[in-house]
């Protein structure tokens, strides 16, 4: 049956609510921080004699820093209440914090204005353990990515028309400030109004003992999540884009203005470029991920920004203009084209690179603990921006140019990527299964709602190629531990992908008996921790193309983990170059095609009192059909 796409989510009382309160949160937030930026900007003596520079690096500054101070309290609260109605409490909060910053805009109070900077930061601290621990009570799990993928481009798209709208209004000549602050304390109720939608959403943690001491907290929290390895190296992941975009978004207006010799509205133009990539990637992620959590395009998206910020760099020297131009005159450049499609497409695989990540976090993490999860990675990511103004300002002191800090940054993430993938290399190997199956063999999945979203169970396969354990693992919803003959577990380069995915090698009793025993051993214990484990019962790679007698080690593993079993069948690999085909090569790419369309199929669970190797044989034979 087709799934429907992530937008039908937008019709939907369990998304669209929540969507849309987020998203004029996000709207407002940048209104009114453009709003104020860009009136310091161009009339700051009739608000100030503090220097410019000063207050405009000030403003970004304050607003980060509740994320740092409150990002644990706001954590427990998210885990201890119903989201609903934190989302409301935020909501009610955002309006009361408007109407000071209202007062501050017909007054000419700047520090009211500031204070209302920190008062909306402290908001969208609150909201943020919300925004991503609501989406897996009301999303099932192959709604997830398509879900955050039109968080993301909404959260994008509403920072980018909050910078226009609000440097667009707060410079008109009558009624600027008006404008901005009726404007804000509208969008604000509009947003409560939206939050009232959102359905309820029990508190997992009702429970919990609120720890007011934010910095005790923020370290049990930090703590906590350390203890999840693959968790909290995707929150670091995360915090790395954040870093990494941080840097590159900041150099845009004096790129813009000294190295494109353009105006405003050129700046403006980039940060269009790239928040239109950002949203392109971010809903691109349910179509190339088929509806599951794909941790696999995370590589794929580390790769592409290093290659268009390396790109942008080389770009910018292929620009000669020296004349200022606006947005027409900028576009008629010789290179402009280039510039912008590196801006976008740093964006896209931005997309492409963040939201398997939250997607992960957010199936992965305790779901009594994801709140305060999500807390700690926003914890992280106000440090890592902080940092990475700070290491701007180290590179831009040691004479380095914007184009240079591009190069520097794009370096930066090749090799943060790649210790990153060498810690968890999970994140590698799915990448690699996601280039096969997408590339040599286009792989089509019928039944993949029997395997259990949660829980233990034990699949089983025919045997067809040395690929076969890539492939189902591409085409599963969730980590699979394969079971797999020793022999096929050490063939050289192989190997390394089998140990890296927690591989388990098994021995026939009368070649390694210890080898067996052990094997024995880590499958109950996988299976005891809730996991998928999935067997080749033939015991080896067939010969023919025919499916071989099961052995009875399925059986011993039935009886003593009970667990229910999936049979499955691969369809269409006999005859490609990973199996025993005696045909050869050109042979086999001109009966095949230039990609090979592949089937895995997935039957009902058996009961493991009723496991027995005739009757997998049986049904995996059914799956197969004659389709070799």
């Amino acid at each position: 049956m087709r799934k429907p796409n992530q937008f039908s989510l937008l019709g939907q009382r369990r998304f669209a609510p929540f969507f849309w309160t987020q998203f004029l949160g996000a709207l407002n937030d940048n209104i009114f921080k453009t709003a104020l930026l860009t009136i310091i900007t161009y009339d700051a003596l009739s608000w100030t004699t503090i220097d410019q520079g000063m207050i405009t690096n000030l403003i970004p500054g304050l607003f980060i820093l509740p994320f740092f101070l409150f990002s644990a309290t706001s954590g427990q609260l998210s885990d201890k209440f119903d989201k609903a109605k934190v989302a409301r409490w935020v909501k009610v909060m955002e309006i009361a914090i408007m109407c000071v910053a209202a007062v501050g805009w017909m007054t000419h109070h700047l520090w009211l204005l500031v204070a209302a900077v920190i008062g909306m930061g402290l908001h969208s601290t609150i909201f943020g353990p919300v925004k991503y621990a609501y989406m897996p009570q009301h999303l099932e799990n192959h709604e997830l990515i398509g879900g955050n993928g039109v968080v993301e481009m909404g959260t994008f798209v509403g920072i980018l028309l909050g910078e226009v709208i609000g440097a667009v209004l707060v410079v008109q000549d009558l009624w600027g400030l008006e404008l901005v602050a009726c404007g804000t304390i509208g969008i604000a109720i509009v947003g409560w109004l939206c939050s009232l939608r959102i359905p309820v959403s029990p508190a997992p943690s009702p429970e919990l003992k609120i720890n007011w001491n934010t910095f005790t907290e923020m370290v049990r929290n930090l703590r906590f999540s350390r203890q999840n390895r693959v968790v909290f190296l995707s929150m670091l992941g995360n915090s790395w884009f954040w870093f990494y975009g941080a840097i590159v978004l900041a150099q845009f207006p004096l790129y813009a203005k000294n190295y494109l010799h353009g105006d405003h509205s050129v700046f403006v133009l980039l940060l269009i470029a790239f928040s239109l990539g950002i949203g392109i990637g971010s809903l691109l992620c349910e179509k190339l991920s088929d509806h599951k959590v794909e941790i696999g395009l995370v590589p794929f998206g580390a790769i592409g920004l290093s290659v268009f910020g390396l790109d942008l760099f080389f770009a910018s020297y292929g620009y000669s203009n020296t004349t200022v131009v606006d947005i027409m005159g900028f576009v008629a450049q010789q290179g402009s084209v280039r510039i912008l499609a590196d801006c976008l497409l740093i964006g896209l695989f931005g997309g492409l690179y963040i939201v398997p990540l939250f997607a992960l976090i957010q199936t992965r993490s305790d779901k009594k603990h994801l709140s305060r999860t999500i807390a700690g990675m926003n914890i992280l990511n106000s440090l890592f921006m902080v940092v990475s103004a700070l290491v701007a300002m180290v590179l831009l002191k040691a004479g380095l140019t914007v184009p240079q800090i591009f190069l520097t940054t794009a370096i930066f993430n090749l090799l943060v990527a790649i210790y990153i993938f060498t810690l968890v290399p999970e994140f590698l190997l799915r990448f690699l299964a996601w280039i096969l199956i997408n590339t040599v063999y286009r792989v089509h999945r019928i039944g993949i709602g029997q395997i259990p979203h949660r829980g233990a169970a034990i699949l089983v396969c025919n045997h067809v190629s040395y690929v076969d354990a890539l492939v189902v693992m591409a085409a599963s919803p969730r980590p699979i531990r394969f079971v797999m003959d020793h022999r096929i577990f050490k063939v050289p380069v192989l190997s390394w992908f089998f140990k890296t995915a927690k591989t388990i090698p098994i021995a026939p009793a009368n070649e390694d008996a210890a080898l067996t025993e052990k094997a024995y051993v880590e499958i109950a214990q996988a299976l005891h921790d809730g996991d998928l484990v999935c067997i080749f019962p033939e015991g080896k790679l067939t010969l023919t193309g025919e499916i071989d007698g099961f052995k009875g080690g399925i059986k011993k593993i039935t009886d003593s983990s009970q667990v229910p079993v999936i049979p499955m069948a691969l369809r269409g690999l006999w005859g490609s170059w990973f199996t025993h085909s005696r045909q050869s090569l050109l042979k086999r790419r001109l009966r095949r095609g230039i990609f090979s369309r592949l089937e895995l199929v997935v039957g009902e669970p058996v009961l493991p009192a009723d496991a027995t190797p005739e009757l997998l044989q049986e049904k995996v034979r059914a799956l197969r059909g004659d389709w070799q």
